[in-house]
């Protein structure tokens, strides 16, 4: 019995100590290293495997109804979910998208691919970004620098787009957890703006709301997006366009949840939905730490009714100076139809319109 026992003991011991040196091995096993992004377009996935150009059938097709404006490029543009995954609508105005999705969106100048961009969710929290550089040929596509690489393609005399950083991507897609910037309620909406600059036609078999809901794809289901699809609350389908465009172009960085929300510039998707024309209204003769050239210092106005020409947001539209342009990053040359929308907008404001906005 004492021998039993003693072997009982040592066996006890044994394992112990095993067990020790097991759990202390995974505590001080390295961690896997973060997932980066392939040095080739072509693994990213976006293509059939080894058929180089022939989009993989799992990647949808999109087309925002109020597209970034980039300097006159073509786009094309692809979302992937995970099998079997669902994005998160909860709120409707802030979808959560599952590990795995992927993004892709072509630029083309002259109907030549010059840069794609990737966006692929890797964690709960972790994005990778990445831009692929087309050869001259237009048959293959490469990872570009993290630094980015400027004149890639000239768009106009001396005016040469660049492929930006990595971190000038981070400044537009995570600051603000508001990462995939195209693929929400309002862009994809079916009630689609017949004026909307720059629109892209809606092709067969892009993505919808309407294709998300009856597939399945949102969580909650959100049938009320397709009865009542989203839409601009504007007075006019004119400043319904101009709305559209500030949220499209703008409302990345000026919304309530960015370290800009002070300045009042709320053209977010979901605030623009909402909020209609008091999201411009809400800016006449809202003054602006931005100086107009040619005004008295301190009497800068975002939007300025007595003088449309001196308003800083006209001013900051047509600017390509790296001190004052507006966005301030992705163009070489301004958007002049934006502009002359904008300028039309204001000249037409009556005073009736705005006398309850202007200080």
């Amino acid at each position: 019995m004492g021998h039993r026992r003693h072997f009982a003991v040592l066996v006890l011991v044994t394992l112990a100590v095993a067990g020790t040196s097991w759990w202390r091995a995974i505590e001080a096993a390295p961690a896997a290293p973060p997932l980066v992004a392939p040095d080739s377009l072509m693994a990213t996935g976006l293509y059939e495997s080894g058929r180089p150009g022939v989009i993989d059938p799992r990647n949808r097709p999109f087309s925002p109804q109020y597209p970034l404006w980039t300097d006159g490029a073509g786009k094309r543009r692809w979302i992937q979910l995970p099998a079997g995954a669902r994005i998160d609508a909860a709120d409707v105005n802030e979808w959560d998208f599952p590990v795995g999705t992927k993004l892709w969106k072509e630029f083309a100048f002259g109907g030549h691919p010059v840069e794609t961009r990737f966006l692929w969710r890797t964690g709960p929290g972790d994005w990778v970004l990445a831009s692929y550089v087309w050869n001259s040929a237009g048959t293959e596509a490469t990872l570009a620098p993290a630094v980015g690489l400027p004149r890639v393609a000239e768009v106009a005399p001396n005016r040469y787009h660049n492929i930006p950083s990595v971190d000038q991507c981070r400044a537009c897609h995570v600051s603000n957890r508001t990462e995939v910037l195209g693929f929400n309620a309002l862009q994809l909406s079916t009630d689609r703006d017949p004026h909307a600059l720059h629109a892209e036609p809606l092709e067969p078999g892009m993505t919808t709301l309407r294709t998300l809901e009856e597939e399945g794809l949102l969580t909650p289901s959100r049938p009320e997006l397709i009865t009542s699809p989203p839409r601009i609350a504007a007075r006019t389908p004119e400043e319904r366009t101009l709305l559209g465009y500030l949220a499209g172009n703008c409302g990345a960085c000026h919304n309530r949840q960015t370290e800009l929300a002070p300045l009042g510039l709320h053209w977010k998707h979901g605030e623009v939905s909402t909020r209609g024309a008091d999201a411009l209204l809400s800016l006449v003769a809202h003054p602006t730490r931005w100086q107009v050239p040619g005004v008295p210092e301190g009497e800068s106005k975002v939007i300025d009714p007595r003088q449309p020409e001196q308003s800083a947001m006209l001013r900051r539209m047509r600017s390509r100076s790296a001190a004052s342009q507006m966005p301030p990053l992705g163009t070489v040359i301004p958007d002049r139809d934006a502009v002359a929308l904008l300028t039309r907008w204001l000249e037409r404001q009556q005073p009736t319109d705005v006398r309850e906005h202007v200080r």
